[in-house]
């Protein structure tokens, strides 16, 4: 009896050293960075605090392993002959951190003469200077008062006309489901739109048609999804019922509700604040809006995060060197002393910033750029297609990007939301401090940190129920059929705690009302497998640091499909939508019908967001009619 009390107690100790000492596992690889070789009895040396914690190296394949407490380290890796790396990273409980490290051979001691570094093209610009840089004094001639430099840059970047641009949008159109029964496309959390369109209709003006993209008004919000509880990093929710705008169709829902994660859980944040400093933001619903946003995200950083910030004028520099999240007087006081003026390098300035990210980056964290500006840019690096190759190259080194837009009539949509696309990231536009404090407050953890990479969305229709299906919004998403199984191909990001739905309108296969989209296929013949399936979802993502996909994949009886207020509200973002942009495809669309519903629905309202909804929609009635 006294053994087995002895061992009971051993073994609860042992339960409860499990609880505290929570353990992580850091796994990596060294090797030359010339030719790829492996590097054998390369030294790995772990550092918390400059304490020593632990120390191994590399066996024949070039690999090691170590079991870490969760938390924040620096490790040192060094092998003979070649230059000692340093590195951030972060061990989380139960989860493994993957390196991999490329040293470079060591270098010949010289006595050549060091050329400096070349300097972006204002010269004059401070970059070593504190974070209250006059950046007036670029153009400002000697004795100008800073008030008179800024009254100067007004007058210069004063719009006489609207330079806004947004890219064209073709309406998906109806599919044949016997002959195209699959439908691909890479998930869309951006919001943007949504906030774009409000501006416009609360100046009593009508958005433009293309500022209105339905997949962004749609996903701006959150529905009533359950968490996911099998493992996968989110849920999935398949809904129908008759389509409002056509009573002869169906219409389908398809729900994806990210992880909620305990704020104490998510690793530290290396940030960089990008900002745009230049002339064109010199008014306050840009510049001072920015700083009134970015200082509500400084508000909720934790002592483990961190942050750097870089602008661009003229030229560009780095105004905060990377500092922990617990000296918010510090950052915040940075933010607070920018002003505006010049011309707009923006090119430059996203480069500065992701070399500062990488100069910090954090194994097993969340690393990421966020932009803040109105996306003109007018000097170096200035073409959307180049900015957009740039980021795709950079894409790879797990530093995510974030562009918040601010302002109008030089507004540059399209542009920043091509960027975000190419750089792994999320655009939101801030038309206002309410709008600010949704981005970084209510959904801080779901814009900053990412849980699932590469989700893509493939749907294949049963021919014998489905005569053809449209698709409605996330026109720039859609994918080609064979890029869903190619895991090099990108696509959309999610994060924690996001929303990501999509609807279907459907045509069924007993309706005689629509013609067929193509002749008859001469030289082969089409079969339907019998089955009561309406359709089949598959969804591929892969989690954050792995290169492999995971498949998640649901078949969908016709009979058994049900729907609920989150159909019901989302139906009526899509009709306004498609009224918006006198959609081809709207049917029978009316305001009476999409406020009807929205009202019907409007519970589930924490935040006021459907309220808000509401109120556009009767603006928008009283302009359209």
């Amino acid at each position: 009896m006294k053994n087995l009390i002895t061992l009971a107690c051993i073994m609860l100790l042992g339960s409860f050293t499990g609880i505290k000492n929570q353990e992580g596992t850091l796994l990596g690889v060294v090797n030359n960075s010339e030719n790829g070789k492996i590097i054998t009895n390369a030294t790995i040396t772990v550092y918390k605090s400059k304490k020593l914690i632990a120390k191994t190296s590399t066996g024949n394949t070039g690999d090691f392993k170590l079991l870490l407490s969760t938390g924040k380290y620096s490790v040192e890796v060094s092998a003979k002959g070649y230059q000692t790396k340093q590195l951030n990273i972060f061990i989380g409980w139960r989860k493994a951190t993957k390196i991999k490290v490329h040293l470079e051979k060591a270098r010949p001691i010289t006595l050549d003469v060091v050329e400096e570094e070349e300097v972006l093209e204002d010269r004059a610009f401070i970059i070593k200077a504190p974070a209250a840089i006059a950046y007036e004094k670029q153009a400002r001639p000697m004795g100008m008062t800073a008030q008179a430099s800024n009254s100067i840059y007004a007058e210069e970047t004063h719009m006489a006309h609207n330079t806004e641009e947004y890219d064209v949008i073709n309406e998906n159109i109806f599919k044949d489901a016997t002959t195209s029964p699959l439908s691909t496309f890479s998930v869309d959390v951006d919001k943007a739109s949504y906030a774009n369109v409000r501006r416009f209709l609360s100046q009593n003006q009508k958005p433009y048609k293309d500022a209105v993209r339905i997949e962004e008004l749609i996903n701006y919000f959150d529905y009533n999804y359950p968490q996911p509880t099998n493992g996968d990093p989110f849920s999935v929710t398949i809904e129908a019922d008759a389509c409002p705008w056509n009573k002869n169709n169906k219409l389908a829902m398809i729900g994806i509700k990210g992880e909620n994660i305990n704020e104490t859980e998510i690793p530290p944040n290396n940030l960089v604040f990008l900002i745009d400093v230049s002339g064109s933001m010199n008014s306050t619903n840009k510049l001072a809006l920015l700083k009134q946003a970015f200082k509500i995200l400084v508000e909720k950083l934790r002592p483990e995060d961190r942050v750097a910030m870089v602008v661009y004028a003229s030229a560009t520099g780095v105004v905060l060197e990377s500092t922990p999240g617990s000296d918010k007087a510090k950052i915040t006081s940075a933010i607070e002393r920018l002003q505006a003026g010049g011309s707009t390098a923006g090119g430059a300035g996203i480069k500065l910033a992701y070399k500062i990210a990488k100069q910090n980056y954090i194994h097993g964290g969340n690393n990421r750029v966020i932009l803040g500006t109105d996306g003109d840019f007018n000097v170096g690096i200035s073409s959307t297609s180049e900015l957009v190759n740039f980021l795709k190259k950079k894409s790879d080194d797990g530093i995510y990007l974030s562009i918040l837009g601010f302002g109008m009539g030089n507004y540059k949509d399209g542009r920043m939301k091509q960027l975000s696309i190419a750089g792994n990231g999320n655009y939101a536009y801030i038309d206002n401090i309410l709008e600010a404090k949704k981005v970084f407050g209510t959904e801080l953890w779901g814009t900053l940190y990412t849980i699932a990479n590469d989700v893509k969305i493939q749907v294949e229709f049963n021919p014998a129920k489905v005569k053809a299906y449209r698709l409605i919004g996330y026109e720039k998403r859609i994918m080609n059929n064979e890029d869903f199984n190619d895991d090099k191909k990108d696509a959309g990001d999610i994060g924690c705690g996001h929303t990501v739905t999509a609807l279907y309108e459907i045509v069924p296969a007993n309706d005689e009302t629509i013609p067929p989209s193509i002749d008859p296929l001469r030289y082969s013949q089409i079969s339907h497998t019998k089955s009561n399936d309406l359709m089949t979802v598959k969804i591929r993502y892969k989690d954050p640091g792995e290169e492999d996909s995971q498949l998640i994949s649901q078949a969908v009886e016709f009979d058994k499909i049900k729907s609920s207020s989150n159909l019901q509200f989302a139906s009526a973002v899509a009709e306004f939508g498609m009224l918006l942009r006198n959609s081809d495809f709207k049917g029978t669309s009316s305001f009476s019908s999409v406020l009807n519903r929205a009202k019907g629905s409007e519970h589930n309202n924490e935040y006021g967001y459907k309220t808000d909804f509401i109120k556009m929609v009767e603006i928008a009635e009283m302009l359209y009619n």
